[in-house]
């Protein structure tokens, strides 16, 4: 059984992929410093007990918001342009200022995507479960399988 979402589109596209869920920030910083020169990016954030040691190449991650320092916006941009930044993001909140800043810098300087729908409510994240299916429509719309 499927459900339905709706929230403001950050930016859109229409995609759908594969879940993985975080119930507290993302730190971008702590997740993807340690995959640049590989290729997958295996989550490094110790403190992230949703993600830690959880491959988040080509994903859409589920999250309330990032959190960090102001140099997490072109962490996500080079993870992105090296292949290995998630796929959209998928957010509970309002989106922050990091995760925005990365998303605007990979469409901008690489002309790739971040899918990015943010407001969901906290509903959402009780919803999402790691591994769903989840389609996203240009929207707003989020169907979580």
């Amino acid at each position: 059984m499927s459900r339905i979402f709706k929230g403001r589109v950050v930016l859109a596209g229409n995609i759908e992929g594969e879940g993985i869920v975080t119930h507290q920030g993302l730190n971008i910083i702590a997740s993807y410093i340690k995959s640049f020169n590989k290729d997958k990016a295996i989550c490094s954030d110790q403190n992230n007990k949703d993600l830690y040691n959880k491959d988040l190449t080509g994903k859409i991650i589920c999250l309330p918001q990032s959190i960090g320092s102001t140099t997490g916006g072109m962490i996500l941009q080079s993870a992105v342009s090296l292949g290995i930044g998630p796929k959209a993001m998928l957010f509970s909140e309002h989106i922050d200022s990091l995760a925005v800043a990365g998303i605007i810098l990979s469409d901008v300087w690489n002309d790739k995507k971040i899918v990015t729908i943010d407001q969901l409510g906290s509903d959402f994240l009780d919803y999402v479960k790691d591994g769903n299916l989840i389609t996203i429509k240009e929207d707003g719309t989020v169907i979580v399988e």
